[in-house]
């Protein structure tokens, strides 16, 4: 009988949990609303990206049901043979206009995105500036691209520019960080960076991904935050998180989107949004335009959160944005936290090496505007009992 040539990953997975790393994965049961049922237990969910309430809001619901009824469940095809339908072009229209740049090209997913983008931009002559804390997305595409990685400590600009001064002037040089970090809620330093991009002649780029329905006007993401329009040559955003549906896209000039749409290989082999999906993000900027004060309600469930938990005296890093986490040390201490805070009927994930460094495992929450201060107060006295069990506060 042949061997198993794969009987090595059990051994890793026996590793995993060992170093209390290895986590089941959680089921929806329901809606992906703020109070929602996850393996049989109904929870004040704080895990999820849905900053905005709009994977359930009417809008949304109803232009999905159209695009469905008028065009069928799938596109049928990559966008550059028969899968680019004209449900496409005007969401990257619409798109473009909302971030007010030339043009937009969506990907099936923010990771294909930032993946794509930078390998199709860079070659093995270039090299990327990176943010030590940068999404794995810009890990994978600047790996993929065969450019030199040059990383740069935590939003540490000098650093960044003491790289950039020891390269060729010559060099094709990307400078990248995210608008708003993932794991701590901690906003890039853009400003400067863009100063930086300028002095030296690097491409600017930003992901955007978490910034998208969040910051700026009508939720138009950093660059409208810091009033940096123009002074940004990579843009990349998401409709998987406080749009609500499934997607990401890059804006920028003319000319860097045809080139995407030429170069980039997740643009080039994967087919293109189901058209009901495409609606939904047409509906979602309908809804950042003419409902901005859901945004606001977002902000307002962030601060009360937030001063809730650290009046608390839970540490919650430097998170400013509605991602907060709550860093409990080693990973057991921070699996133990997330598993009796289920237990309580809070949803609050935790995470671990490697996604953050060994001694920062934490939960990480997320409020929405959809919550209400009851399922917030809640989730702050659920905080409160286990984390006078587990000695956090």
């Amino acid at each position: 009988m042949r061997s198993d040539p794969l009987a090595y990953l059990g051994a890793e997975l026996d590793g995993l949990k060992q170093q209390n790393l290895y986590r089941r994965l959680r089921v929806l049961e329901d809606e992906q609303k703020a109070r929602t049922t996850f393996d049989h237990r109904s929870v004040v969910n704080l895990s999820s990206n849905n900053y905005l309430g709009l994977t359930t809001h009417p809008r949304l619901r109803d232009r999905a049901r159209e695009a469905l009824d008028r065009f069928g469940v799938g596109s049928g095809s990559v966008r550059t043979i028969a899968g680019t339908m004209e449900i496409h072009m005007e969401l990257e229209r619409r798109l473009a206009d909302f971030k007010k740049v030339e043009a937009v090209v969506v990907f099936q997913s923010g990771f294909a995105a930032n993946a794509g983008t930078v390998s199709a931009i860079l070659g093995k002559d270039d090299v990327v500036i990176s943010d030590a804390l940068n999404h794995a997305s810009i890990v994978d595409g600047s790996r993929l691209s065969r450019a030199a990685i040059k990383v740069f400590p935590h939003k540490d600009v000098e650093a960044a520019r003491a790289i950039v001064k020891d390269l060729p002037s010559t060099q094709r040089k990307l400078l990248i960080t995210d608008g708003v970090f993932s794991m701590d809620g901690d906003v890039g330093a853009l400003p400067q960076l863009c100063q930086l991009a300028e002095d030296t002649g690097c491409i600017m780029m930003v992901d955007d991904a978490h910034a998208s329905g969040v910051f700026g006007k009508n939720g138009r993401g950093t660059v409208d935050h810091f009033e940096m329009h123009g002074r940004v040559d990579v843009q990349v955003g998401t409709l998987s998180k406080a749009m609500g549906a499934l997607g990401g896209y890059v804006a920028g000039t003319r000319d860097l989107i045809e080139f995407l749409y030429h170069r980039a290989r997740p643009f080039l082999f994967s087919t293109s949004h189901p058209p009901a999906v495409a609606a939904a993000c047409i509906a979602a900027l309908d809804v950042l335009m003419e409902e901005p004060e859901i945004i606001e309600r977002l902000w307002d469930n962030t601060r009360f959160f937030k001063k809730g938990l650290t009046d608390l005296g839970f540490d919650t890093g430097l998170s400013e944005s509605p991602i907060t986490p709550v860093i409990a040390g080693e990973s057991g201490k921070a699996m133990r936290l997330s598993d009796r805070l289920f237990e309580e009927g809070v949803f609050a994930q935790g995470i671990a090496f490697p996604t953050v460094a060994r001694d920062k495992a934490r939960v990480r929450t997320i409020v929405t505007a959809t919550h209400t201060r009851e399922d917030l107060q809640y989730a702050l006295d659920a905080f409160a009992r286990v984390g006078r069990e587990l000695d956090l506060i």
